[in-house]
């Protein structure tokens, strides 16, 4: 498997798994009526952020984006998102896309990643970012409409690089 920068040519096969995940609706909280364009849109980073994916012998498994948590006095801040496709989890994919975005954070000279909205019920994500040196430093209540356990919390996560 290799993670390389995202091009415009993936997004055929990135489309359906960014998706999958928001129709899902168990772990990212993106309107799962997004059309392909919207979700490209709110996907695809522009520079100075990073869009990549993980991809073995062409088949893209997952992607992640990564920049700046929030703009001027909090730019020295990292935030990154990844998904996962369905038939490649379980595989190293999650954490590979998270090593890989730490290394980039690393690399463009921000002290710190956080998450933002991390579901509290997403065990795998979870326990994969506090392997990775990440802390609970919040969560929100009831801040995530669950398909199936109702209301609950989103965790804020953070780590210094």
């Amino acid at each position: 498997m290799r993670i390389r920068e995202f091009t415009e040519a993936d997004w055929s096969q990135v489309w359906p798994i960014v998706q999958d995940v928001i129709t899902g609706q168990e772990t990212f909280p993106y309107d799962p009526a997004w059309s392909a364009e919207v979700a490209h849109d709110v996907w695809v980073e522009r520079p100075p952020g990073h869009t990549v994916v993980a991809e073995q012998d062409g088949t893209i498994l997952g992607t992640a984006k990564m920049g700046s948590n929030r703009p001027g006095p909090g730019s020295h801040v990292a935030t990154a998102s990844f998904m996962v496709s369905s038939a490649a989890r379980g595989r190293g994919v999650g954490r590979a896309l998270a090593e890989y975005a730490l290394d980039w954070a690393r690399r463009q000279g921000y002290a710190a990643m956080q998450f933002n909205a991390v579901v509290e019920v997403n065990e795998v994500a979870v326990e994969l970012y506090r392997r990775l040196g990440f802390a609970v430093v919040g969560t929100v209540p009831e801040a995530f409409a669950h398909p199936t356990l109702g209301r609950v919390g989103l965790h804020v996560m953070h780590r210094h690089l």
